[in-house]
């Protein structure tokens, strides 16, 4: 296992037309879509979080398994599973989560999981963080995984669960404190600064010891943030959409595996990457999320699919210079 992941693992019940109740289900959460794109793009990767033993868990399990996720480290429980129903609109999509009491809500491992020695990166984020025990239990076994491990946080910010959303700020600092890389979306960044430029929170997550923030721009494409450094910028390959569930989870998965391939195992080695190198992982990962939009629900790609995508746009663009 080179690369863990904690929080929920949900079923992602999409509206099949906007505006009617006929939903079709997917197995999904961030935590999990984020988990089954690193495996896919071929790190070794595992996934700790609880799940149920209702016919939802048992799909979860099944699919992490098909998906080469290393589950041994997965808890069961008869509490039920978390449910999430997606309309997708044409701007964003609008979630409804079912989660209190549930399987993964309740994760509470005693003692902690002790992770392999080869595992270099340790995720957590997402609506996982929003509900106790799982929530103070993750931010425990991220605290006694810091500076062993590169720590990624996605917050990946549902309002529609938040009933405090200035409690939740002041949570999401801590968080913010806990992580050496960061990525948000331009969405989460206004939720979580109103009215205030990404720059800014970008500082302040900087400033509160991460080492690098991405923020992620739709088919904008994505900036980089770092102590003492201007942004980095990298544009979005262009991609007929078709859906854009699980696009910012791959784009995470991508990041990890990527630095992974450029030979970061340690939080110290982010600072010391060249602009060249952030930019080649940027792509890397703006790729793997655009080929995610190109199907139906978060459906990542492979690694073979994402490298002949950068092969192709690079003989593109050296075919339009000639």
């Amino acid at each position: 296992m080179r690369i863990a992941l904690t929080g929920e693992a949900l079923i992602d019940f999409t509206a099949s037309e906007a505006g009617t109740l006929a939903f079709l289900g997917h197995e999904g959460g961030s935590p999990l879509n984020t988990a089954v794109a690193c495996a896919r793009l071929g790190q070794p990767t595992g996934f700790l979080t609880q799940l149920s033993t209702d016919l939802f868990g048992e799909r979860l399990m099944g699919f992490l398994q098909r998906n080469g996720v290393d589950t041994s480290f997965i808890l069961r429980s008869s509490a039920p599973s978390t449910l999430a129903f997606v309309e997708r609109t044409p701007q964003t999509n609008r979630y409804a989560f079912y989660t209190r009491g549930s399987a993964d809500a309740t994760w509470a491992p005693e003692p902690l999981p002790q992770l392999p020695a080869e595992c270099r990166f340790l995720h957590f984020g997402s609506i996982s963080l929003l509900q106790d025990p799982a929530a103070t239990r993750i931010a425990d076994l991220v605290a006694a995984n810091r500076g062993q491990r590169v720590i990624a946080f996605d917050p990946n910010v549902r309002p529609s669960l938040i009933a405090d959303l200035p409690a939740y700020r002041a949570r999401v600092a801590g968080w913010f404190a806990m992580a050496d890389l960061v990525k948000l979306s331009d969405e989460d960044a206004e939720l979580l600064a109103p009215g205030q430029p990404v720059d800014a929170l970008a500082a302040r997550i900087l400033e509160a010891g991460a080492r690098a923030v991405i923020v992620t721009r739709g088919g904008e494409g994505a900036t980089l943030w770092r102590g003492g450094q201007p942004p980095l910028a990298v544009a979005a390959p262009r991609v007929q959409v078709v859906d854009t569930i699980g696009a910012g989870d791959t784009f995470t998965a991508g990041l990890s595996v990527s630095l992974l391939a450029h030979g970061v195992e340690q939080p110290a080695q982010l600072a010391g990457l060249s602009d060249e190198t952030w930019r080649e992982v940027m792509a890397f990962a703006a790729t793997a999320a655009a080929l995610n939009c190109t199907r139906e629900g978060a459906d990542p790609p492979t690694l073979a699919a994402v490298h002949a995508a950068l092969a192709e746009a690079q003989n593109t663009a050296v075919a339009a210079r000639s």
